[in-house]
This record gives C-alpha cells, structure tokens and sequence, in this order.
C-alpha cells in the first residue's frame, strides 16, 4: 500500500524559521532508516506557502492565488512517499520519526488510490495511458 505522509505546517515553518542542525541530522538518519527498511519511495520539505501558489477552478475559468494561505494548521511543510504493508505499518514508523519541528507538530498518514479502486470506470485504454505514464515515471 502507498500511503502519502504529510508533515504539517506550524507557525514556525509559515515563516520561514529553518531547523536546527541537530533535527536535520536526525531527520536525516531516519530517511537512512526508511530507505534501508524499503519504505521511502520519497520525500522533502516544502518552503513556506507565501512562495506558493493555489489555483482556483471554476468549469473553464482559473483564478491564481498567490500566497500565504490562511490555517497553517491546515497546511503541508513537508512530505513523504512510502510504500508499506498497511496503515499499522505507517503509523509505527511515524511513530519513530523525529519531531519535525521546533514545537507541538502533527503527521498524517493518507492513502493513495490504486487503479483497482475505481473498479469498472477503468477501461482497458485508461489502464493503459496509466501504464506508460508509470513506466515512463520510472525511465526518468
């Protein structure tokens, strides 16, 4: 199962507050983990959102937001891709992560949908736009 893991924002990370030396390190010790135990298909940090953009959509209309966006305890600082065997597995991993900032901070763990999820709205020429999409993920 993929599951994205998403590291949320704080009030810290919103403004651009970097992490210490001693949390890079660790954080870096624990993607050593992830990679050697099979786990982390990727990850990385995000920059704040006042450099991001949002666009809004509306049928054929698109409005760009620019940012910051509001509810930083809504927002992403920074992210990971893992494939495990089931949500327990993620959550004890999670569970052994570095606290990633400074203060009170959360995870969340969310699942990606899989082709077979969508049962029969799948047909055979979608499964196979899919198909080279991936395989052209993977020559990259």
């Amino acid at each position: 199962m993929r599951v994205m893991v998403m590291v949320k924002a704080t009030k810290d990370s919103e403004a651009g507050i970097m992490p210490s030396s001693e949390l890079l390190e660790a954080m870096g010790k624990y993607n050593e983990e992830l990679v050697k135990a099979g786990i982390m298909l990727s990850g990385d940090g995000l920059k704040p959102t006042s450099q991001g953009k949002r666009i809004a959509f509306d049928g054929p209309r698109r409005t760009v937001i620019d940012g910051p966006f509001a509810e930083t305890r809504e927002l992403v600082a920074g992210f990971w891709m893992w494939e495990v065997r089931d949500m327990a597995e993620a959550v004890e991993w999670v569970k052994r992560c570095p606290n990633p900032m400074p203060g009170p901070s959360e995870i969340e763990i969310r699942p990606l949908y899989e082709l077979s999820d969508f049962g029969e709205a799948v047909t055979p020429e979608g499964l196979a736009v899919h198909e080279r999409v991936r395989e052209q993920l993977k020559q990259r």
